[in-house]
């Protein structure tokens, strides 16, 4: 029992407390009609945590949200259903609410199992796309036959150990607080089946010995098979900043770790959350903030292994308030709760900050090209290679040809 409680006030801990003020009271940032229209020409991809009951509390929270990307052009999001120590009852529950509330709008969502769901999102313009997203193996509930499940129900990538120590390896604050546990035999028993049925490894939330274990055993024995990691801050952007913490955040990854998806072709994605952003916590993440992040991580892996993700929640005032009073109880020395008094309380909401990222990412050099990769572009070549066992070489059809492809059916469409 103490243990479930335990695990239950971490997960509030590292999964709700992202801000106090993102997605339905986040700043909307100006940007030029240029930027908006490529965007919503653009396949964009984001990735956010906000399970019911925390990160949505009404079903009107899920619709407006969703209804705001939509209407921004985002293509589609990687959603999180389940983390921590969540079972696999836990997960049932929340996938079954999660859909439910979706089909009062049926025709608005297309539920992902290849990239040609994503397209087809992109091509209608009025539809989102949803990848589903568990970041914990605990709802395996100790039985690897359910990762098939999994992967029928649209599972698209899932993390081994969320922050905490267990049974598949170390998380990232355990390993800050000296656990030097690892990936464990059962965490490797589970990529085998993550691999077997095209499931994406997701190296965020994990702490370095489990992370470099999980890579060490991948290039190993699955040369080849990207792993990603869908939300993690560089830890370098921020290292000498004056008010630096000594050790930096826990959740933000070396340049090390970045650079070693690179041998895998996989992709890393920072988060436009402000509590990570250490030494700087800032009260609105920027635009130009924002573009520090991709830049930093462009520069060290190179623009084809780099993706977008704003980790946003939709409303957590009662898990702040929560925090706030409790702050004895989270085991971070009190990072998190001194991020948030000096003012780090929101995220940056895709919707509301990606076309004034895409206007500084211009006058930074980088060009269309570039930025089609980086929100979408990466992630669909490593969706492909993973979930449908195509490699680029052995593609039949060229990238080229596919988005060529792609945009006709989109205008034929919007012309109708």
């Amino acid at each position: 029992m103490r243990k479930t409680y335990y695990l239950t006030i971490m997960l509030l801990a590292g999964l709700f407390f992202i801000s106090a003020r993102p997605g339905e009271e986040s700043k909307t940032w100006e940007a030029t009609d240029k930027a908006k229209k490529f965007v919503e020409e653009t396949i964009v991809i984001g990735f956010f945590a906000s399970p019911f009951g925390a990160g949505w509390t009404e079903d009107k929270h899920l619709h407006d949200y969703l209804n705001r990307s939509r209407d921004a052009g985002i293509t589609g999001h990687s959603m999180t259903l389940a983390a921590a120590g969540h079972t696999w009852e836990n997960f049932i529950a929340e996938h079954q609410k999660w859909r439910s509330t979706m089909a009062q709008d049926a025709d608005k969502y297309i539920f992902v199992r290849s990239i040609r769901d994503i397209e087809a999102a992109h091509i209608r313009g009025n539809t989102t796309a949803v990848v589903w997203n568990s970041q914990t193996s605990t709802i395996l509930n100790g039985d690897l036959n359910k990762v098939a499940t999994l992967k029928e129900m649209g599972i698209g990538s899932m993390i081994l150990s969320y922050n905490d120590l267990f049974r598949a390896g170390s998380g990232s604050l355990a390993e800050f607080n000296g656990n030097t546990t690892g990936v464990t035999a059962w965490g490797l028993a589970i990529i085998d089946q993550m691999v077997k049925y095209g499931i994406i490894v997701d190296l965020s939330h994990m702490g370095p010995i489990t992370t470099n274990g999980i890579m060490d055993y991948m290039d190993e024995k699955y040369p080849g098979i990207p792993y990603v990691f869908t939300h993690s801050l560089p830890a370098g952007l921020y290292k000498d900043t004056p008010n630096a913490t000594p050790k930096g955040c826990y959740r933000n990854i070396s340049d090390e770790e970045a650079l070693r998806v690179v041998k895998s072709g996989g992709y890393v994605s920072p988060t436009f959350t402000e509590w990570m952003m250490d030494g700087i916590w800032p009260e609105d993440i920027t635009p130009q903030q924002c573009a520090d992040m991709i830049d930093y991580y462009v520069k060290l892996v190179g623009v084809d292994h780099v993706g977008i993700a704003s980790d946003d929640m939709f409303t957590t005032k009662p898990t702040m308030d929560f925090v706030a009073k409790n702050a004895n109880m989270y085991a971070d020395g009190g990072y998190m709760v001194n991020a948030f008094n000096k003012g780090a309380t929101g995220c940056g909401e895709l919707a509301k900050i990606l076309p004034a990222i895409t206007d500084e990412l211009w006058k930074r050099g980088y060009t269309n090209e570039d930025l089609k990769k980086i929100y979408g572009g990466n992630k669909m070549r490593v969706y492909r290679e993973v979930w449908e066992g195509f490699s680029p070489e052995d593609d039949p059809v060229s990238k080229d040809e596919r988005e060529k492809f792609v945009n006709e059916q989109r205008q034929k469409f919007l012309q109708k």
